[in-house]
């Protein structure tokens, strides 16, 4: 286990990232189709496919997922691991024709001090290819890459987050996020999570909790530019779920959101959680999806203290400060 979404198996995770645009891509490709859903609870959601992931609809499996920054723009890094699944004959086949199913989500980086005067095409569509032929399966990288390159929280860069837990029954569920949040993922100005409670092995600090509440930790701080947010991630399990089953994992998942930032779903944030089920391991009982629910909510809320703990500070002149240069090397 190396506490990441790749321990799932079946799951490959690639990244695609310019420093200079201050901004990236990161896949998430399935060996085979894998039934999804997913849930945007944040007031100004950009996304692709969302809704087809919506219980009621027909399709029930995906060949992948794509995080991205860009805003809007970012919405055609999905097109470039679409094209690079056809290459490789993958798709929901219609006739003669294979069409590779990959919603994604995307984060507004815009304003964080990268050059992105790219001319008449946003570099995304290249940036998805790129990322879906980096796709790896084993460890990949945390902090600033891929769609965490350009995330930012209220206090702290943000950046791309992984968690993962084995069941009691034996269920893998695993979590990754790139963290841009409108609020905070520490407790005011310390250098404490609001995840941390829920730490395993020291992977984000090994801070814990402190012994007494910051006294700004529930002062309402928010990001000044109301639309310079999102937080989007993934969560899976390798157990057989229904379609209606993963849309309840991606509920449970936002509860990791809750429980990690501060605060989370706002109006002005597209807070998003996609997720699914590789299906390798039998259906879970009652009880053993329930235990699923629940740590699909704690991975997630882990994931995101990960991604911010992991950041390094953007080379941009201004750029908001990490965690690691603020807490752990002053």
């Amino acid at each position: 286990m190396d506490n990441l979404l790749t321990d799932i198996a079946g799951i490959a995770v690639g990244h695609a990232d310019d420093i200079e645009l201050a901004s990236g891509v990161t896949a998430i490709i399935f060996d085979r189709p894998a039934v999804a859903s997913g849930l945007a609870l944040g007031g100004a959601p950009g996304s692709r496919d969302q809704l087809l992931l919506d219980p009621a609809r027909t399709v029930e499996t995906v060949d992948a997922f794509v995080l991205s920054g860009g805003s809007a723009f970012g919405l055609d890094a999905a097109g470039g691991v679409q094209s690079g699944l056809r290459a490789d004959g993958r798709g929901l086949a219609i006739g003669p024709a294979l069409i590779p199913i990959v919603p994604g989500a995307i984060l507004m980086d815009l304003l964080n001090g990268g050059n992105k005067d790219w001319g008449l095409h946003a570099p995304y569509r290249d940036l998805g290819h790129q990322a879906y032929l980096n796709a790896g399966k084993g460890p990949f990288a945390l902090g600033t890459v891929g769609a965490g390159t350009g995330a930012t929280t209220v206090n702290l860069k943000g950046g791309l987050g992984s968690a993962s837990a084995v069941s009691d029954a034996g269920f893998t569920v695993a979590a990754l996020v790139a963290v841009n949040a409108m609020g905070s993922v520490t407790m005011g100005n310390s250098p404490y999570f609001w995840a941390g409670s829920l730490e395993r092995n020291g992977e984000f600090g090994g801070r814990g909790l402190p012994a007494t509440m910051p006294e700004d930790a529930h002062r309402l701080a928010i990001k000044g530019g109301p639309t310079t947010a999102t937080t989007i991630g993934v969560v899976a399990t390798d157990a057989r779920l229904s379609k209606q089953q993963c849309y309840r994992l991606a509920v449970m998942a936002h509860d990791g959101f809750a429980r990690a930032i501060q605060p989370a779903h706002l109006p002005f944030d597209g807070d998003t959680v996609l997720s699914a089920a590789t299906c390798d391991k039998g259906p879970p009982d009652d009880f053993a999806f329930a235990e699923i629910c629940m740590l699909a909510a704690s991975t997630m809320a882990r994931a995101i203290a990960r991604g911010v703990h992991e950041a390094e500070t953007l080379p941009q002149r201004g750029a908001l400060a990490s965690w690691k240069e603020r807490y752990e090397r002053g």
